[in-house]
């Protein structure tokens, strides 16, 4: 059975009980007292006398437990405020001081519990970044390391520890390129090389520097990581991948022509030479077609450095009209662009090359050319398929193409050119489908944005 749940009495109610109960036996002793003494004002003096120090104990024994659990409470506060919440609180009565101190126990219980959980987090981020192989250095203003890492210490001071060195000091022993790369300043790779007749190999870094703010004071994060052999393994699979491409691409120009040649010389040997001529273009054909495969390659593997001159946008717009078909959206800058026109020029008709051949209507294919506050981006869109998330994550990647024919270096070369100009390539799928690329510019100096 459920025992009954006890009786509540608030604190209001227990005060007035005995405010009630003083009251009545002041009341009683007066009427008793001026029964027997006769004279009204002699009862009300001895009432007082007495009833007086007996309310004034009366009052302190009720009110002591109460004002021990307030300094108890006080008491709690003061070890929360210090980090200590094991201190818990006991109250008897079933009133609203008992409601204060579970309340109050409840949040030392919550308050337990959290900081387990924070230092068991913390625990697990310490063992993370103790452990990884990425070197970390926090760096205070003023150049005073506050944190470092395993690895950071093994890199830079042969695993002794970090804290509170000079980095500047620290960089003077380092490796020259890594002095180089962190005086540049911002990210960058940075190659350690190794004394003359050593048989190791060259260590490739990236570096990466954040700045931010710690308790009033700024702070910088040093992230060395160690690219050697990802570069390797990226290297190996690069190459088997070219290797792939120019074998399937070597072996279905040069095996059909080897047939054919067969084929021309058996009809020559047999006197029909009817075909002959058919024969010969197809093989001219696919030696053009092997021709233009290898020029392709050794473009984008000797693509110079771009030769910037101002170039009108109506003359670059009509020598790519003049070769593939588009929409011109929009007006074009008044301005020049400061580009390569060459390079340009390529770069664009790749792009709209991969416009007219994504499945779009070819009188969907457009170019755009925008201006932003310090950049310009030309854009070229169709509506095609777009691209999934795979393949959009791949599409800049050299040799990788969905197109059983294609040899995946247009966007490549693309980007190459955006990037050898100080700008980037962005895809994007458009809203109502198609996709969108981007081929953004830095703006020429001098160049007013609107």
């Amino acid at each position: 059975m459920a025992s009954a749940p006890a009786r509540r009495f608030s604190l209001v109610t227990r005060l007035a009980l005995l405010g009630g109960a003083l009251v009545a036996a002041s009341a009683s002793l007066a009427v008793g007292l001026a029964a027997w003494l006769g004279a009204g004002w002699q009862a009300a003096a001895i009432t007082a006398a007495v009833m007086l120090p007996l309310a004034l104990v009366v009052a302190r024994a009720e009110l002591q437990p109460l004002l021990a659990m307030l300094r108890a409470l006080g008491g709690t506060v003061i070890s929360y405020r210090d980090g200590d919440f094991s201190v818990g609180l006991h109250w008897r009565g079933n009133d609203e001081i008992g409601d204060l101190v579970r309340a109050h126990n409840e949040l030392g219980q919550v308050l337990r519990e959290q900081r387990q959980g924070l230092a068991e987090r913390e625990l697990l981020l310490d063992t993370m970044v103790q452990n990884t192989p990425v070197a970390m250095l926090l760096v205070r203003q003023g150049g005073h390391v506050v944190f470092a890492n395993v690895a950071a210490r093994q890199l830079l001071h042969r695993g002794r520890r970090l804290e509170g060195a000079d980095l500047a000091r620290l960089l003077q022993g380092a490796s020259g390129s890594l002095r180089e790369a962190y005086a540049r300043g911002g990210d960058g790779l940075f190659t350690v090389r190794h004394a003359a007749g050593s048989d190791a190999e060259d260590e490739i870094y990236h570096l990466a520097r954040r700045q931010f703010t710690l308790n009033g004071q700024r702070h910088e994060l040093l992230l060395l990581r160690h690219l050697t052999a990802e570069l390797r393994r990226q290297e190996v699979q690069t190459w088997k991948k070219v290797i792939r491409v120019l074998s399937h691409e070597l072996n279905n120009s040069l095996a059909p022509a080897a047939s054919l040649a067969h084929s021309g010389a058996e009809l020559l040997r047999r006197g029909q030479t009817e075909r002959l001529p058919e024969i010969l273009r197809t093989i001219e054909e696919r030696a053009r077609h092997l021709q233009g495969f290898i020029e392709g390659y050794a473009q984008f593997a000797k693509l110079p450095a771009p030769r910037l001159e101002d170039v009108q946008w109506p003359g670059l717009v009509g020598t790519l009209q003049s070769q593939l078909p588009f929409r011109l959206a929009g007006d074009l800058p008044a301005e020049p662009a400061r580009i390569d026109a060459a390079q340009m020029e390529q770069a664009l008709l790749n792009l709209l090359k991969n416009a007219h051949e994504s499945g779009s209507d070819p009188a969907e294919v457009a170019l755009a050319v925008r201006r932003g506050r310090d950049v310009l981006a030309i854009d070229v869109m169709d509506r095609g398929s777009g691209m999934t998330e795979t393949v959009m994550a791949q599409a800049l990647v050299p040799f990788y193409s969905t197109k059983r024919s294609g040899t995946g270096l247009g966007l490549a070369l693309a980007r190459e050119i955006a990037e050898a100009h100080g700008g980037r390539l962005v895809l994007g799928n458009r809203e109502g489908g198609g996709l969108a690329v981007s081929l953004v510019l830095p703006l020429a100096p001098g160049a007013s944005a609107p």
